[in-house]
């Protein structure tokens, strides 16, 4: 159920206590899907939606979350509520909650708990959590995606309407595709992360998963803002709390994508870029290689070093309880040097410059949000190599300073989820909202061309 139909029914008189019940139903009939670290008991949050009926006894006085369910990736801090990251013996409990949570509270929403994630949120695969391997609701035994795993798999299987992620390499964007969700990664700095355990925290960015393209748009209108004492903070135009029709636009497309021999996802893709002629937008050809390029410094540059930062001295002390691939990856960041960083720095300058022109000749890109999929067998084969496969489209969006939605875009020929994702420079979010929402025709203009699985 999306938002505006879960307030319909408010307004008709549904009982927050029945959404509660339905949400921990469906929930408990999932049994043990790895979904959750802390899910908050049923009688707990029956309690918050008592209080929520006694606080708004008016519905036309009551905030545009009033009553709906969500989930909060477990990297991010709760009062009362332990964050752990997905390593046990990193966990502690919180006693604040951080502020875009808190906004969301105050937003009438109802927080269910924490939701797995790779660890220290070091992974775009979901497989590397001891908290167990959700998998994607959409393909059997297919992963789903991280390091937003358990966010994307509640909003994708149903369980809540949206759920809280964060996104740094693509981790918010790869489990969307995989999930059949929406993954909306705003500008960086547009909602605070105050609160949020660093992953590599100059470039660190707070997103929200949700069914549709609006309702994650309604919940950052609630998140988003400037916030006091966050170094991070910026003051940007958020997308609205509606997706508006953007008209047609100037789509970049990559001029030579890259699937990785996914004969089958490379046709997905080119039913995408005929679905965006036909929504009357001009695809514009893309150099993609200097945005690539950005998107290797994240793991062969010194940004991998940025997180031990954080994690260094629990690295040093605690390496036996990390899980492996996690301390693999941590690991290579202690070579990195000061002159390596500043390396990084310049580098990551000239590819900036580099980019810069192809906003004067498109309005907004549009690139497949992964070039291909894996099972999860494949994925414990190589864990490392088939990770940066996935992040080969998403790994570039905060170092080039980007905001980024990805939307579902049907099933292959081969019965995998593929997806596109919609990317403009700091501050655009609102048009690559309204993008993204005559793509899957959320937006009255674009109703008649519908999203269509590849026929082969």
């Amino acid at each position: 159920m999306n938002i505006p139909d879960l307030t319909a029914r408010y307004r008709a008189g549904t009982d927050p206590a029945t959404i509660v019940h339905a949400t921990y139903d469906r929930i408990d009939a999932r049994g043990d899907d790895h979904v959750w670290i802390t899910l908050r008991s049923r009688a707990d949050v029956l309690a918050d939606a008592a209080a929520l009926t006694r606080r708004w006894p008016d519905p036309a006085t009551r905030p545009p979350l009033w009553g709906v369910p969500f989930g909060v990736k477990d990297s991010l801090d709760v009062a009362g509520i332990p964050t752990t990251v997905a390593c046990p013996a990193y966990a502690y409990v919180p006693d604040r909650t951080a502020p875009l949570v808190r906004r969301l509270l105050d937003g009438g929403a109802l927080l269910v708990g924490k939701t797995n994630l790779d660890q220290f949120a070091t992974g775009l695969s979901g497989m590397r959590s001891p908290y167990g391997t959700p998998e994607s609701p959409l393909v059997p035994g297919l992963v789903c995606g991280g390091s937003s795993s358990g966010s994307a798999v509640a909003v994708g299987a149903g369980l809540v309407p949206f759920a809280v992620a964060t996104d740094t390499a693509g981790s918010g964007r790869v489990p969307a595709v995989l999930t059949g969700t929406v993954g909306f990664k705003p500008t960086r700095g547009l909602v605070s992360t105050l609160g949020l355990v660093p992953a590599c925290e100059s470039i660190d960015c707070a997103s929200v998963i949700a069914r549709t393209v609006a309702d994650a748009c309604a919940v950052l209108s609630v998140m988003a803002g400037p916030e006091p004492g966050d170094p991070w903070s910026r003051d940007f135009p958020g997308p609205g709390a509606v997706p508006a029709d953007t008209g047609p636009l100037r789509v970049g497309v990559p001029d030579h994508p890259e699937f990785h021999g996914d004969a089958a996802a490379a046709a997905g893709f080119g039913d995408a870029v005929a679905r965006l002629d036909a929504l009357g937008h001009t695809a514009v050809p893309v150099d993609l290689r200097p945005f690539l390029a950005a998107g290797r410094l994240l793991y062969d540059g010194p940004w991998v070093a940025e997180r031990l930062a954080v994690f260094g001295d629990f690295l040093a002390d605690h390496g036996d309880d990390l899980h492996p691939v996690t301390r693999r990856v941590l690991s290579t960041g202690g070579s990195l040097t000061a002159v390596d960083a500043f390396r990084g720095l310049h580098r990551l300058q000239t590819l900036k410059a580099a980019t810069r022109p192809v906003w004067d000749a498109v309005d907004v890109l549009a690139v497949p949000t992964v070039p291909t999929t894996f099972t999860r067998a494949e994925m414990a084969a190589d864990p490392i190599g088939r990770n940066t496969v996935l992040g080969h489209y998403t790994m570039f969006a905060n170092l080039l300073d980007l905001a980024a939605v990805a939307v579902p875009a049907g099933t292959t020929a081969t019965g995998r989820p593929h997806g596109v994702t919609f990317l403009g420079p700091a501050g655009s979010d609102a048009v690559i909202a309204g993008a993204a929402a005559g793509f899957t025709g959320e937006t009255a203009r674009h109703n008649a061309v519908a999203v269509t699985p590849h026929a082969g």
